[in-house]
C-alpha cells in the first residue's frame, strides 16, 4: 500500500467518525482514532503518522518494544491494548504512555508498586468483560466498582477511562447495547467515586466504530480499516 493509500484511509475514517459524532450532537474532536497496529509493518505506521495519526495501540509488549525502538522519532502516544501479564508489567511501564487493559487487583497492585518506585503517575483504563466471555480478559461488571476503587486509592495510578471488546456481531447495531452499557458504567463510577479524571471510553473497532461513537466512544481502535490486512508473517 502506498503512503497515499494509508492517508486516504485515515481521511475517510476521520470523516466517518465526524459524521457519527454529529448525528448524535457530539463534537467530532471529542473522538480520537487509535491505530491498532498489531502485526503491521513499520512503513504503514509511518505513513499513518505522516497523515496525522497520533495514537498507536499494541497488543504485545515484545512487539511494541521492537516497534518503539524503530519508530522512536515519531510523535506518538503508545497505548497497550492487549492483555498484560504481571511479569511484563515493568517492561510495559517503560514502553507505554497508557495501559487500557487493567483488569484484576493483583495487576493494579503491581503497577502501583512499580510506578511509585519510578516516581511517575500512570494513566490507565479498566477493561470490562461485558459479554461474560471466558475467552476474553476484563473485569466483570459486578466487580468493576471494587477494582476502580482500588485504582483510585493506590498511589501512582490515575483512572482515565473504561475499555471493552464486546462479543463480535455481524450487525453493528447488535453491539450497541454493550457500548451503551460501558458509558453507563463510566458515568456511574465517575459519580460514585468522585473521579473527575474518568472521562474516556475506548470502544469500537473497524466494523462497529460508528455505533460506538454514537454511544459515546472517545477512542476507537482501528486496525484493518486503517492499515489493511495484516501480513501473514507479522509487522516488524
Amino acid at each position: 500500500m502506498t503512503s497515499e493509500g494509508v492517508a486516504e484511509r485515515l481521511r475517510r475514517l476521520q470523516e466517518r467518525v465526524a459524521e457519527a459524532a454529529l448525528r448524535v450532537g457530539r463534537k467530532p474532536e471529542e473522538v480520537r482514532i487509535l491505530g491498532a497496529s498489531k502485526g503491521q509493518p513499520l512503513e504503514k505506521i509511518r505513513e499513518a503518522v505522516a497523515a496525522g495519526l497520533s495514537l498507536i495501540g499494541e497488543n504485545y509488549v515484545q512487539e511494541a518494544e521492537r516497534k518503539k525502538e524503530a519508530l522512536g522519532d515519531l510523535p506518538l502516544s503508545w497505548h497497550l491494548i492487549g492483555h498484560l501479564q504481571k511479569n511484563k508489567a515493568k517492561k510495559a511501564l517503560a514502553l507505554f504512555d497508557l495501559i487500557q487493559t487493567v483488569d484484576r487487583p493483583e495487576l493494579v497492585r503491581k503497577l502501583s508498586t512499580l510506578t511509585e518506585k519510578m516516581g511517575r503517575t500512570l494513566p490507565v483504563f479498566i477493561q470490562v468483560n461485558l459479554g461474560y466471555e471466558k475467552t476474553k480478559a476484563g473485569v466483570l461488571p459486578e466487580d468493576l466498582f471494587e477494582l476502580a476503587r482500588l485504582v483510585r486509592d493506590l498511589p501512582g495510578l490515575e483512572l482515565r477511562g473504561l475499555m471493552t471488546i464486546p462479543p463480535y456481531k455481524e450487525d453493528p447495531e447488535a453491539v450497541r447495547p454493550y457500548f451503551r452499557r460501558l458509558r453507563e458504567l463510566r458515568d456511574d463510577l465517575r459519580e460514585r467515586l468522585d473521579l473527575e479524571s474518568l472521562t474516556e471510553l475506548s470502544m469500537g473497532m473497524s466494523h462497529d466504530f460508528e455505533v460506538a461513537v454514537e454511544e459515546g466512544a472517545t477512542i476507537v481502535r482501528l486496525g484493518t480499516a486503517l492499515f489493511g490486512p495484516r501480513p501473514s508473517k507479522g509487522g516488524v
